[in-house]
């Protein structure tokens, strides 16, 4: 596998670099000029679909530094169904970590698994599926206590906690063929039936898939070498806990998942949000309480705690979504997205439409949601791929490519900062890992964007 020689990069705090990205996004409404598309309404889903062509200069409304300060809390309110979510999560798995189950299981799925490189694929699997059917992210956050237990379990670190989850998820969200909120939204506003080039894209899944399950096992052992010895793998100080696993572990962890199950099954059928799985979680996590034996003054103690560990992640996601807020309310938001388009249109009729890729991951850095990114997008990037001669699927694979794989590593996403944190991961040293393995997804996609056009 490459190595990224010499890249030593040193950022600062999660929090002040999403809090510098709101100053940057406030210079930039001083820079750049004001303009705006047109927009008309979708007659099915009710969202605002820009109209190509329509980019016009506007009365110029930079941002004061007031005002970028404000778009701070404006953001966390914006985004108070998310935060909720992972402060709720996250204290019905802090609870459950509490009760020595999670500990305790885990120790027994390592000591039975013949391999733990099949531990580390079935976890890759699993988040890659999540991510391919529910675009899922901010859920995990609060899946980073198990999952660091795990992977340290098998020998690893971190990196490898962090790769086997978000990073998979990231990849199926990316190429999942039936994934509502990246491929389902950017063919419909491509105007594309929703299963289009059906033997492609699962084709696509399925090597982009294969690539990062290679690199997650690839930087497992280069993690694992760097690791002093497991004591749950080596039989070391921890490894009476191996046989310890009780009944009542498993009723406690699947009292933790069910309400993955109604969620999943709530977001496909009736629409289902965050809201719904928070009042799952909130149920959840007394029902831990209850089953751990604990009285109900003691669960709810436990849950706030739970939930005091849970904030650092939650203002980052906060503050993350007021970035895009100081560019909407300095009107220079279109002017960014006309701009990126200009170069494809300009480019090679053979290049135009792996241009797009870049333009597409540039502009995430302002636009962290993939899903609001494609209802932006796609209305312009569908006709300029006609213009230069492409198909739209290849506009759409550009799309996924570009904002799906970056979406893992743009420090603009809090859920992604929150991760980091939660697994003391410095953003650097993930970007540089991170960073090798979606590069070689990355050259999937462009082949689906070739193989399209």
């Amino acid at each position: 596998m490459p190595r990224l020689v010499g890249l030593r990069l040193r950022l600062p705090h999660p929090l002040l670099l999403l809090v510098g990205g709101v100053g940057v996004a406030m210079l930039l409404t001083w820079l750049l000029p004001a303009g705006a598309f047109q927009r008309t309404t979708d007659a099915t889903t009710g969202r605002e679909l820009v109209v190509p062509g329509t980019w016009a200069a506007t009365t110029p409304a930079p941002v004061d530094p007031f005002g970028a300060l404000l778009a701070i809390p404006r953001g966390m309110a914006a985004g108070a169904d998310v935060l909720l979510t992972i402060l709720f999560v996250g204290a019905a798995f802090v609870l459950l970590d509490q009760t020595g189950a999670l500990g305790r299981l885990t120790a027994s799925v390592v000591q039975r698994a013949r391999s733990p490189y099949r531990v580390v694929l079935g976890m890759t699997l699993a988040f890659a599926t999540l991510g391919a059917l529910d675009n899922s992210q901010e859920e995990i956050v609060a899946l980073i206590p198990a999952l660091l237990l795990l992977s340290r379990g098998v020998g690893a670190g971190p990196l490898t906690a962090l790769s086997m989850s978000v990073g998979a998820a990231s990849v199926g969200s990316a190429f999942g063929p039936t994934n509502p909120y990246q491929t389902g939204i950017a063919l419909k506003f491509a105007e594309l039936p929703p299963l289009s080039s059906p033997m492609l894209r699962t084709g696509v899944f399925g090597m982009a898939l294969a690539v990062w399950c290679v690199f997650v096992l690839w930087g497992m052992q280069r993690e694992a070498r760097a690791m002093p010895v497991q004591t749950l793998r080596a039989g070391g100080t921890d490894a009476p806990a191996m046989a310890d696993a009780r009944r009542r572990d498993l009723l406690l962890l699947a009292i933790a998942l069910i309400p993955f199950v109604p969620y999943v099954v709530g977001v496909l059928r009736w629409g289902w949000g965050f809201h719904e799985l928070s009042a799952l979680f909130l149920a959840a996590g007394y029902a831990i309480g209850f089953a751990s034996g604990r009285s109900l003054a003691d669960t709810t103690e436990a849950l706030i705690d739970g939930m005091k560990m849970m904030l650092p992640a939650t203002l980052y996601v906060g503050v993350a979504r007021g970035i895009g807020l100081v560019l909407e309310d300095g009107q220079v938001l279109d002017t960014i997205i006309h701009g990126l388009s200009l170069p494809v249109l300009d480019a090679p009729p053979a290049l135009a439409p792996l241009l797009m890729i870049p333009a597409q991951a540039l502009l995430h850095l302002a636009v962290p949601s993939v899903s609001g990114q494609a209802t932006l997008t796609m209305p312009i990037m569908a006709p300029v791929a006609d213009l230069v001669g492409a198909g739209r699927d290849a506009a759409v694979f550009a799309y996924q490519t570009g904002a799906g794989l970056s979406d893992t590593i743009v420090p603009t996403n809090g859920a992604v900062m929150a991760m980091l944190a939660a697994a003391g991961v410095p953003f650097s040293r993930w970007l540089r890992f991170a960073g090798v393995g979606l590069l070689l997804v990355a050259l999937v996609g462009a082949g689906a964007v070739l193989l399209a056009a």
